[in-house]
Formats: C-alpha cells, sequence, structure tokens
C-alpha cells in the first residue's frame, strides 16, 4: 500500500512539473507574427530598429505589395538599397540562449515582386548578440528568396556563448551589393531546445 501512494505521488509531481517544463524548455520572442497596423517605415510593436532608417515597413498595403500574410494579419517586409545600406530590426529574448546548447525554430519567408523599385530577391541574416543591435553570431543566413509564396524555413544553432538578443537583417552577398531588393518576413517560432518535439 505504501509503495502505491509513493507511486501516486511520483505521477502527481510529474503531472503538475510537466507545465513549468514545457513552458520553460522555450525561449518565447514577443509578437513573432509581427501584427500591428499596416505601415511604412514602422517597426512592429515589441521589435526595435537598429540603424538609421532602418525600420521595416508593416504589410501589406504600402509599396505595392499585398501578399496575404502566411499567419495572423501582417508581416514585415525588410529591403537592401543601392548605396550597400540595408535595414534590421531586433528584439531581447524571454531568457538568454546559453553557451553549447542545441535550439531551433522556423520562420516563413518569401518575396514581393513588386516593392516600390526595390524588386530584387535578397536573403536574410538572424543573429544573436549580448546587447541590442549586436551582431556577435550569425546562426542562420537564407538562401536568395525568389518566391512569392510563403515557405517556412527550419534554423537550428549553437551558440558559442550566452546572449540575450536577436537581431534580423537583409542581406545581399552577390556583387555588387548595391542592390535593390526585400524580403518579407513572419511567423517566427518559439525557439526551443533540439531535443523537444
Amino acid at each position: 500500500m505504501k509503495r502505491c501512494k509513493n507511486s501516486i505521488l511520483i505521477i502527481l509531481f510529474f503531472i503538475s512539473w510537466l507545465p513549468f517544463s514545457i513552458v520553460h524548455s522555450q525561449i518565447i520572442l514577443e509578437n513573432a507574427s509581427f501584427e500591428d497596423i499596416p505601415s511604412d517605415a514602422t517597426t512592429p510593436q515589441e521589435w526595435f530598429p537598429c540603424k538609421d532608417m532602418t525600420t521595416p515597413d508593416i504589410l501589406p498595403g504600402f509599396w505595392g505589395v499585398y501578399n496575404e500574410p502566411s499567419n495572423g494579419e501582417t508581416y514585415v517586409g525588410i529591403i537592401t538599397r543601392e548605396n550597400g545600406t540595408f535595414e534590421s530590426f531586433g528584439q531581447k529574448l524571454s531568457d538568454p540562449v546559453e553557451k553549447g546548447t542545441c535550439y531551433k525554430t522556423q520562420i516563413d519567408l518569401a518575396h514581393s515582386k513588386i516593392y516600390s523599385g526595390y524588386n530584387k530577391p535578397i536573403h536574410l541574416r538572424i543573429y544573436l548578440g549580448s546587447t541590442k543591435c549586436a551582431k556577435s553570431q550569425l546562426i542562420y543566413q537564407s538562401p536568395i528568396i525568389k518566391h512569392g509564396h510563403w515557405k517556412t524555413y527550419s534554423i537550428e544553432f549553437e551558440p558559442n556563448d550566452q546572449y540575450d538578443y536577436l537581431l534580423i537583417e537583409a542581406y545581399i552577398s552577390e556583387k555588387p551589393i548595391n542592390h535593390k531588393g526585400n524580403i518579407l518576413i513572419d511567423n517566427l517560432r518559439p525557439i526551443m531546445y533540439c531535443g523537444n518535439v
């Protein structure tokens, strides 16, 4: 009888601990679907710009971009310019990522054939940083995104240090870099440990 009671207590402990474990096994990004009022040159709520003239656009409805969102009502677009500059924005993580730990997430990407002249396809880069807008470790570079439909891309990374910030950047590697391009971004998932389903 005593063994049975102990087994029940152990089971109850694990049941009560499981929701805590699930919640704390992921790093949450606020407004990761970039929901806000559509507007040009505006960083969505919970995100911050990282350079002068760097604010993304909250879409659809501006610059000739009318692609439907992959999730929710809005998404963001960022560009590279003919003078070699580009747009980027970031957010502080709900919890830091830890050195030597494997993490994974996913993001939806697309390209708009029309973006007020910034019509060429480009890459997306994602960095980790120890301070706001720092680019301490590159953790993801997408292929050049040419498709107009949304496609989900998986990201897996292992930090080389403890980091508190995430930065998202428009990027072009091809020469010349003075390239007027765009990329559309939506539905960034929570950052999970690689072992989690």
